[in-house]
C-alpha cells in the first residue's frame, strides 16, 4: 500500500496545508510511503511532487489517493478518475461568492470556479467523502455524494504546538494595561463578518463605558484592499481608531499572546466550514461569543455564549456580561478547554483519521 496526498496549494502554515501534511506524517509513522502532491508549493521544506506523477506512485488497486478540495482544480478529476484504490475528498468548504460581490472580481471568480466544482466532485463515487464538520458533509451530499460514504473529521491542527509555545511578552504586557480586550482572529475578508464585529465592539464601548480594545489578528489581502479600507473607515466614524490593535501577520508568539492577553474571542463570520480559531481559543482558555452561522455552532459545541443574530447591541451585553461575571468566564475557559481536550487533541483526530481511512480501506 502507498498513499498520495494532493491539493493544489500547498502552503505549509495555512489550515488546509497542515491538515494535508499532518495527514501524510500520521501515514508514515504508520509504515505507508506517503508522498505530497500539488501544483504548487509555498513557503514550505516539505518535499512535494507534481500531480502527473500521482498516478504511477499512488493509483493502484492497494494504494490511498486523499485530494484536499477547497477550490478550484480540474486536474484534480482526471487523477481520480484514473485512481482504482481507496479515493477520499477531504472537503474543506469553498466561500460563496456572493460574500466578494463589489469587493473583488477576482475572488468571485475564483469562489465561483470552486462552487461549480462540487457537484462534479460529489459524483465521481469516491470511495469516502470527509468533512471538516457537517455542514461541510451536508454540502456534498446535497451535490449527489452518497451519505452512506461520507463522514466528518475536523482538521488536524497545530494547537498543541501554540498551547506549549511561549507567548510573546512584549505584546502581552502591551495589551494587558487594564483594558478589556477583545480578540478576533481570521484573515480580513468579508465573510468572516468584520463590519458587523465593529459594530458589536463600538456598541459595547460606548454603551458601557469601560476601557476596552479590539484586537484584530489577521493577514491583510492586498486584493481586498477595498474592504479593509471600508472597515478602517467604519471604525474612525465610531471615534475608535484608538481602541483597535491591528496585527498583520502575526508571529506564532504574537498570536499566543493575543489569545492570552484577551478577556473574549468575538466571531461574528458569517460563513466558516469548521473555523480553527475557535479550537485555538477553547484550547488557551479565552471565553468565546459566536454568531450562529454555518460550522461555528458545530464547532463550539455549546460551549461559549452563542446568538443566531448579529445584533450588535446583543453582542455588546454578551462582552458585558463575560466582563463582570468572573465564574461564568471561568465555566466557559473550562468548558472550552474540555471541549478541546475531549474532541480535537490531536491523538483523538489521529484514532479518527486511522479509523475512518485505513481501516475502511483495509
Amino acid at each position: 500500500m502507498r498513499a498520495a496526498i494532493l491539493l493544489p496549494v500547498f502552503a505549509d502554515r495555512d489550515a488546509v496545508g497542515f491538515d494535508a501534511v499532518a495527514m501524510a506524517r500520521a501515514l508514515r509513522a504508520r509504515g505507508i510511503e506517503t508522498r505530497l502532491f500539488c501544483g504548487s508549493a509555498i513557503g514550505t521544506s516539505e518535499k512535494t511532487w507534481s500531480p502527473d506523477k500521482l498516478v504511477g506512485f499512488a493509483g493502484g488497486p492497494d494504494d490511498i489517493v486523499i485530494y484536499h478540495f477547497s477550490m478550484g482544480w480540474p486536474p484534480a478529476f482526471d487523477i481520480l478518475r484514473r485512481c482504482r484504490g481507496f479515493r477520499v475528498v477531504r472537503y474543506h468548504n469553498i466561500t460563496p461568492p456572493e460574500f466578494f460581490e463589489g469587493v473583488s472580481p477576482e475572488y468571485v471568480g475564483a469562489c465561483r470556479s470552486g462552487r461549480d466544482e462540487i457537484p462534479g466532485i460529489a459524483r465521481l463515487g469516491c470511495e469516502l467523502y470527509l468533512g471538516d464538520s457537517r455542514f461541510n458533509l451536508d454540502e456534498l451530499v446535497d451535490a449527489g455524494a452518497p451519505a452512506e460514504r461520507g463522514a466528518v473529521l475536523a482538521p488536524l491542527h497545530r494547537v498543541a504546538d501554540l498551547i506549549d509555545l511561549e507567548a510573546d511578552m512584549r505584546l502581552v504586557d502591551e495589551l494587558n494595561d487594564g483594558s478589556h480586550n477583545v480578540l478576533m482572529v481570521g484573515r480580513i475578508a468579508p465573510n468572516k463578518g468584520y463590519a458587523e464585529l465593529v459594530d458589536a465592539f463600538a456598541a459595547h464601548a460606548h454603551a458601557y463605558g469601560r476601557r476596552s480594545r479590539l484586537v484584530l489578528v489577521g493577514k491583510i489581502d492586498p486584493r481586498l484592499e477595498h474592504y479593509t479600507n471600508a472597515i478602517r473607515q467604519r471604525i474612525a466614524e465610531y471615534g475608535l481608531n484608538d481602541r483597535v490593535r491591528w496585527i498583520n501577520g502575526a508571529s506564532e508568539g504574537e498570536l499566543k499572546a493575543a489569545y492570552v492577553a484577551s478577556h473574549a474571542f468575538m466571531l461574528l463570520s458569517r460563513h466558516e466550514g469548521f473555523c480553527v480559531p475557535l479550537v485555538e481559543a477553547m484550547a488557551i482558555g479565552t471565553p468565546i461569543v459566536a454568531l450562529e452561522t454555518s460550522a461555528i455552532p458545530e464547532t463550539l459545541g455549546g460551549c461559549g455564549i452563542s446568538w443566531p443574530t448579529p445584533d450588535a447591541s446583543l453582542f455588546a451585553a454578551s462582552l458585558a456580561r463575560l466582563g463582570a461575571d468572573a465564574d461564568l468566564r471561568n465555566d466557559l475557559r473550562h468548558a472550552g478547554m474540555r471541549r478541546y481536550r475531549e474532541h480535537y487533541a490531536m491523538d483523538v483526530l489521529h484514532r479518527g483519521f486511522f479509523e475512518l481511512v485505513l481501516r475502511a480501506a483495509a
